[in-house]
């Protein structure tokens, strides 16, 4: 018999190990994908996610105070912001799936459960990218410490399907469109090819991510009758903690589906 595809999610949520979690994850992606083209569709099911998703021994997560700072243009700092790129790219992984195992009790189309498969499995090939950028390099996954504070706002919006994806996609992957062309020019300048283009791949597929979240975000609105903006606007002031901050990638963020009076708003500047 077929396992439904919030087992699977489990699956993957509970397994510890980076390389083995991303081997599951695009391996159940293969599965649902392969069959819903198929025309023969898993079950979605039901399942019991665990409240953190299972880490390896390494790295050490600390406090987002007391994760060392290196200079960026630095070999320390480039292996160092690839290890914080591998590390929010497996978290990625987990939220991804997290969602799918926790919706079970709203009613979506299949096209959601299809996104965020494929965000999934997206993210899996983005960590074991990175990872290959740090071993390439000499390092490894869980070499450095890590910030222990990613996974709170999968917590916080355990219960509330419409605050996980403003916070998830609308915000914290959207920071990822505002920064990367940064980090893909400081590895361009140290003539990191390897990375330039893992970090290429990784810019390009996010934009789906944001806009997958934009999409959701927007059906879930339209089927309550409740205005998108004045929502998201609610709901990042309750989950995320601080004002957004500039400079924000306003094409790429209109590209997945956000407009400029969705995020500006909630900087300290919108705010004043």
């Amino acid at each position: 018999m077929s396992r439904s595809l919030a087992e699977m999610a489990t699956e993957v949520l509970i397994t510890a190990d980076g390389r083995e979690k991303t081997r599951l994850s695009r391996a159940h992606a293969v599965t649902w994908l392969a069959a819903r083209a198929e025309g023969r569709p898993l079950p979605v099911g039901r399942a019991a996610p665990p409240q953190r998703p299972a880490r390896p021994e390494q790295p050490e997560l600390l406090s987002p105070r007391d994760v060392p700072k290196r200079k960026p243009g630095s070999p320390a700092g480039r292996i160092a912001l690839l290890h914080a790129v591998a590390h929010i790219e497996l978290n990625a992984v987990d939220l991804h799936w997290d969602i799918i195992a926790r919706v079970i009790d709203t009613d979506f189309p299949p096209g959601f459960y299809d996104d965020w498969v494929r965000a999934a499995d997206d993210e899996s090939k983005h960590f074991n990218l990175m990872c290959d950028c740090l071993e390439a390099e000499g390092s490894f996954y869980g070499a450095l410490p890590a910030h222990a504070g990613m996974w709170r706002a999968a917590e916080d919006t355990a219960g509330d399907i419409l605050g996980r994806l403003a916070v998830v996609p609308m915000v914290l992957e959207a920071r990822g469109l505002d920064v990367t062309p940064g980090m893909i020019e400081i590895f361009r300048k140290a003539g990191a090819a390897r990375a330039v283009e893992a970090l290429e791949v990784i810019y390009s597929e996010e934009v789906a991510h944001v806009a997958y979240g934009s999409k959701w975000f927007h059906f879930l609105c339209g089927r309550h009758n409740l205005d998108p903006k004045d929502v998201f606007h609610e709901l990042v002031t309750k989950y995320f903690k601080g004002p957004l901050k500039p400079p924000f990638n306003e094409e790429k963020r209109a590209e997945a589906g956000l407009p400029p009076d969705f995020y500006w708003p909630l900087t300290a500047e919108g705010a004043a």
